[in-house]
Parts: structure tokens; C-alpha cells; sequence
């Protein structure tokens, strides 16, 4: 951490970016359509990936930070910079969603979800760079994982254990209207190159809880002080016309190993849309990933963008950024981090 002293200072002393007590204690750190982030560490920058933005201008967005509180979507030429400027052949464009990135030996391994041309079903695939702002390429011509038969397979997660053996998370897209399945979430044994997925799916939890609805999905798998954890959203993502709040949450299980089994907690959600006069607004919470810096992890998530009377403004999410803290083995939310120039 000393090669980095801002980095240091802020996994220290995070409480430097909390607001006022009056303040609500969530807080956009990025006002752009930023849905599905996730947030990684390399030589001291943070790199976000997000999914692709309204009007397909890029495949695979991003933005940087060199703090986890000040962020800028990356331009190329005045336009948004596209990660994935081309997809694999297998791949329709325009449905580009929830990009994760894990570092490996020789470079990055990037997973998507895509809409694969021959089925119409979302599908994950995997591709390569030597740089994390890629461009990521792949030439295989079928998708990584695709569960055709569960209405398909969204959502992929990397996670390197200390041992450094890779796993890979995804979700079944049984929710899809055409299959009304059940949705579960999947860890796999990966290859060393984090490329290839190895031996069998093990199904590790399913949408089985009343808060949960009609799907799970976004896993993240953790090295918690005590163990293993899985995070995870549920509910419906959108925040409708009809509705005061989107039902749009965060869970937790604990894992006895990145294999499972796992057990949903049962103080779930634990992180969830509220409208207080105190505490402010926030709307469908969710999407999460988990980045460590030195001894200390945050989360981040996205958020729907809300007017000051916690109704929606437009059909944006917003990138959170705040501690995850956790005591006697549970997890919790901190206050999250403020643009410098918000505090």
C-alpha cells in the first residue's frame, strides 16, 4: 500500500468521505447510466465496467477513479470508450450486459452477457486483453456457458480463491417470460487462464424467499474474515410507473467454500429501497460487486436516479460506492463515499 499513499489513506480512514450526519447516507458517486458495475483495482487506478449505455454506443463502458470517490466515464476521441469494440461472432450487439474483469498472469479476462444469434437467449462468453481498458477480444464461436434449456445464462462473476484456484458464478435466466423457471445461482471451476470453464455446475442457491420474487442473480463471491460469502440482488430491477420504490435488493449467504453449500442469511435484505424524511431516497439498490483495498472492502452498486421527492427522474442508474463492513461474521453497508467536491 505504500506505493500508494491516497489509496492507503482511503482504506484507513474511508470515514474522511462520509457526509455530514444531516446528509442521507447514500449518495451517487457517478450520475450516468451506469447499470451492472463492477469496480476493480489495478496500479492504482480503479476501473469500472458497466453495461452498455442507451443507444448501443458502446458495448462495454467504463469509467476511472483514482479514489473510489471522484469518477469519469473513459472517452476515446470525445465518444464513449467502447472495452469490447467488437464482439465474438456468436454475439448479437445491443445487449451487452454486466461486465466483470479478472486479472490474470498475462493480462485480463473479461465475462459478458450477450444476446447469442441462434437462440435469441442472453449467454456468457469470455474474452481477453492485455490491457484493462482492453480491447477485450475473443474469437470462440460458441458462448462459455449457456443454459438453452433454463432459459439461458447472465451475470457471470470471477472469484480467485487464496489458493488461486478461479470459479466462475452465473445465474440461469429462468425468469426469462418465454421459460418462467426457477432462477438459480451456479459456481464452476475455471481453468488457470480463466478462459475455459472445468468439471461440473453445482447450483448453490435458488430463488426460494418471498423478498427474492421471481429471480436471484448478480453473484459475488467473497473472502470474508471468517469464511466465505455470497452476495446477490433479487427482485425486479426496474422501478415501474406503478410503483412507489423498485423491489430491487441485496441479500447474503454464507458459503462453507467457493463450492458451497451456501446459506441465505436470514436477516436478508440488507440492503433495500427506502423514502425517509431523515435518511433520503433510494431506489432499487442492487447489482453489487465487492473491490478490497489493503485491509479494507467496499461495494458498490447501482441505483436508480430519483428526483428530491424520491420519484424517478429518468431511466438512468447511478454508481454507489460505500464500505462493507462486517462484525461477528455478518456484513453491513457503511455510508457511502461522496464525490470530494460533495462531502
Amino acid at each position: 500500500m505504500a506505493k500508494y499513499p491516497a489509496l492507503a489513506l482511503l482504506a484507513l480512514a474511508c470515514t474522511a468521505f462520509a457526509p455530514a450526519k444531516e446528509e442521507p447516507p447514500f449518495a451517487p458517486v457517478l450520475e450516468e447510466d451506469f447499470a451492472d458495475p463492477f469496480v476493480m483495482l489495478h496500479d492504482g487506478t480503479f476501473y469500472a465496467y458497466a453495461t452498455n449505455p442507451p443507444g448501443n454506443v458502446a458495448n462495454v463502458q467504463m469509467a476511472t477513479s483514482t479514489n473510489l470517490a471522484d469518477w469519469s466515464l473513459v472517452k476515446s476521441g470525445g465518444k464513449i470508450h467502447d472495452a469490447m469494440p467488437t464482439l465474438p461472432g456468436w454475439a448479437r450487439e445491443g445487449f451487452t450486459w454486466a461486465p466483470e474483469v479478472l486479472r490474470v498472469p498475462n493480462g485480463f479476462v473479461i465475462y459478458i452477457t450477450a444476446r447469442e444469434k441462434e437462440s435469441g437467449l442472453q449467454c456468457v462468453g469470455a474474452a481477453f486483453a492485455s490491457d484493462p481498458r482492453g480491447p477485450f477480444v475473443s474469437t470462440e464461436t460458441e458462448p462459455m456457458v449457456c443454459q438453452r434449456d433454463l432459459g439461458g445464462t447472465i451475470d457471470a462473476a470471477p472469484f480467485r480463491d487464496s489458493d488461486g484456484k478461479l470459479y466462475l458464478y452465473y445465474k440461469n435466466d429462468g425468469n426469462n417470460p418465454k421459460f418462467g423457471k426457477p432462477t438459480d445461482i451456479y459456481a464452476q471451476r475455471m481453468s488457470a487462464d480463466g478462459l475455459k470453464l472445468e468439471g461440473e455446475a453445482v447450483a448453490l442457491l435458488r430463488n426460494d424467499k418471498p423478498w427474492e420474487a421471481h429471480v436471484i442473480e448478480a453473484p459475488t463471491m467473497v473472502k470474508t474474515p471468517t469464511g466465505y460469502a455470497m452476495f446477490y440482488s433479487s427482485n425486479h430491477y426496474g422501478w415501474e410507473d406503478h410503483q412507489r420504490l423498485s423491489p430491487y435488493a441485496m441479500g447474503w449467504a454464507k458459503c462453507d467454500g467457493p463450492m458451497g453449500p451456501c446459506t441465505d442469511s436470514p436477516k436478508n435484505p440488507i440492503l433495500y429501497s427506502y423514502n425517509n424524511r431523515e435518511a433520503g431516497c433510494l431506489s432499487g439498490p442492487g447489482h453489487q460487486s465487492i473491490v478490497t483495498v489493503g485491509p479494507r472492502q467496499f461495494v458498490t452498486f447501482h441505483a436508480w436516479a430519483a428526483t428530491p421527492g424520491c420519484r424517478k427522474l429518468d431511466n438512468k442508474r447511478y454508481l454507489y460506492v460505500a464500505p462493507l463492513l462486517w462484525k461477528d461474521g455478518e456484513p453491513a453497508v457503511g455510508v457511502s463515499i461522496r464525490p470530494t467536491g460533495k462531502k
